[in-house]
């Protein structure tokens, strides 16, 4: 099973079939070979193993970039005892 964090497409690099993109504030240059569509920046994408995958609209990756933000702080506070 693979879980996928919304990431922002926050750098377009057009001429390498690329973009930057920030999953929970950690930045990384990703594949865009296998979008059919464009991107521009702001758009929320999921990516598999380096490559974005597709799309996706913007309530639902807030939606779930809240639920993994509640994980991680629950996880840190688990390991604090």
């Amino acid at each position: 099973m693979c879980l996928s964090i919304p990431s922002q497409v926050v750098e377009l690099h057009p001429e390498e079939m690329s973009v930057t993109v920030d999953t929970m504030g950690v930045r990384r240059k990703v594949s865009s070979h296998l979008m059919a569509e464009p991107l521009a920046i702001g758009d929320y994408v999921l990516i598999h193993i380096g490559f974005v995958m597709n799309k996706i609209d913007e309530q639902a990756a807030m939606e779930s970039l809240a639920l993994y933000r509640e994980i991680v702080d629950t996880l840190e506070q688990q390991e604090q005892y």
